[in-house]
């Protein structure tokens, strides 16, 4: 039975969370301030640490470092009534398992407390966020593309999928706009395999010409074509063991879907030119940003081979949809400027963050990245400031003209109870409408005392 000590210095809180762990089979300890909690640290063991951010005699952030000094094995989950993205950020660059705000949603509790308990020590080192690099040294920062784990409830459904499907030899799917990381998923599901010590090939199936499709997946012989002034190796024989991952598959023509269909079912290629078959040993990993449904209902792609390569699918999720990873990345992607720039750029100004929250992100990750890494070279700052952003963030967003348009940027109080009326009371779509997060809604709502 997991043993977990809940930190809260709100007695009638705490007694109710208390009752609903043990009712769904922890063991559970309580403290009321930093100092109870010293102590029951010292005299017990537990599997999971629940502190509050604000306590009568510590700042849990500043406990939580304590806890991860001492007990670096224990996770550590923050709760709080006064929630914003910058201590969500702060507190998991500080090393939080995870963080979850009041009101809780006891499904939401249940989920993070799972998660915290069963995340292997090596999911946690590979997507640590790097912390705040402080003036005059600097942390290394991986140039390849790395998954880093977000706060989001999208980011959170990702992470699951990404655990449940890595250790089986499932062909994935994986579905999302350009720029989401979709490649980066894919490696992560790598990474996490069976097969993490061979080869992970990936290809663009869009790059690709149709007449030379076949040599580039099956290999071809010297001679075998014009141009074929060598023996060449596949990408199939060359992820052998390993994974392929194959971006864009629904560019691939039609004769294409074919011959890699027959590759699959078989698991047998024949390069270009030669008689003999090779055995090939892989997972196949797949990326569209287009709905394949549609193609195959439309006769552009196969459908036997849709659900050959869509055994699980997994959703990547657009920047828009987990605002609250915002500025988890931003600051990923500063300190991976500073790294590969040789910048000492400590974060971004205040001004900059509302900027980037009011973004739509058209290009996703993809766009962040970019923009951070432009705007780390042209600071010559602490701060990166508006003024090193590019244009667009500068120009009016269109919005749907059918729809009525719902802005934040003024008049906070009457838009909120504006959309709320507008959905009859339901918070999750005045939240879709606000254009915000249900967890940021619940955080004005409790602001303004909207009731």
């Amino acid at each position: 039975m997991p043993k977990i000590l809940i930190i809260e210095d709100d007695i009638a809180f705490c007694k109710l969370l208390e009752k609903f762990l043990i009712k769904k089979a922890y063991d559970v300890t309580i403290a009321f301030s930093a100092s109870e909690a010293r102590e029951a640290v010292k005299n017990e063991s537990f599997d999971l640490i629940l502190t509050d951010l604000r306590l009568p005699d510590s700042d849990g952030i500043g406990l939580m470092s304590e806890f991860k000094n001492s007990h670096p094995h224990i996770p550590v989950i923050l709760m709080t009534g006064y929630s914003d993205v910058n201590t969500a950020v702060k507190a998991i660059k500080n090393g939080a398992a995870d963080y979850i705000s009041k009101p809780f949603n006891p499904d939401e509790v249940l989920l993070v407390i799972t998660n915290a308990l069963q995340a292997p020590k090596a999911e946690e080192e590979q997507s640590e966020i790097p912390e705040k690099k402080k003036k005059g040294s600097k942390k290394p920062v991986s140039t390849e593309n790395e998954f880093v784990r977000g706060i989001s409830v999208a980011s959170k459904k990702l992470l699951d999928h990404i655990q449940l499907v890595s250790p089986t030899d499932m062909s994935v799917l994986i579905i999302g706009e350009s720029g989401t990381g979709k490649e980066i998923i894919a490696k992560s599901i790598h990474q996490q395999s069976r097969r993490k010590d061979n080869n992970f090939i990936a290809v663009d199936c869009g790059a690709i010409p149709k007449e030379l499709a076949a040599s580039e997946f099956f290999g071809h012989l010297k001679g075998s074509f014009t141009g074929a002034i060598n023996d060449k190796k596949g990408y199939f024989e060359a992820a052998n063991g390993g994974t392929l991952f194959l971006d864009e598959i629904g560019n691939l023509s039609y004769e294409n879907q074919i011959q890699l269909l027959r590759a699959l079912q078989e698991r047998k290629i024949k390069p270009v030119g030669s008689n003999k078959e090779i055995n090939v040993d892989i997972r196949i990993i797949t990326a569209t940003n287009e709905d394949l449904r549609e193609a195959v209902k439309n006769g552009d792609f196969r459908e036997d081979l849709y659900h050959r390569i869509n055994e699980f699918s997994i959703q990547s999720p657009s920047l828009k949809d987990r605002g609250e990873d915002l500025m988890v990345f931003a600051d990923y992607f500063l300190e991976k400027a500073n790294q590969q720039l040789d910048k000492d750029v400590i974060g971004f100004s205040p001004e900059v963050v509302s900027i980037f929250q009011n973004y739509n992100w058209p290009g996703n990750l993809r766009e962040l990245q970019n923009c951070v890494k432009r705007a780390t070279l042209l600071t010559r700052g602490d701060f990166i400031e508006s003024d090193v952003l590019p244009a667009e963030f500068f120009q009016i967003q269109k919005q749907p003209s059918s729809n009525e348009v719902f802005s934040l940027s003024e008049n906070e109080k009457e838009t909120i109870i504006h959309a709320l009326s507008k959905t009859q009371n339901n918070k999750s779509e005045a939240a879709k409408l606000l254009k915000i997060t249900r967890k940021t809604l619940y955080n004005k709502l409790k602001q303004y005392n909207i009731e």
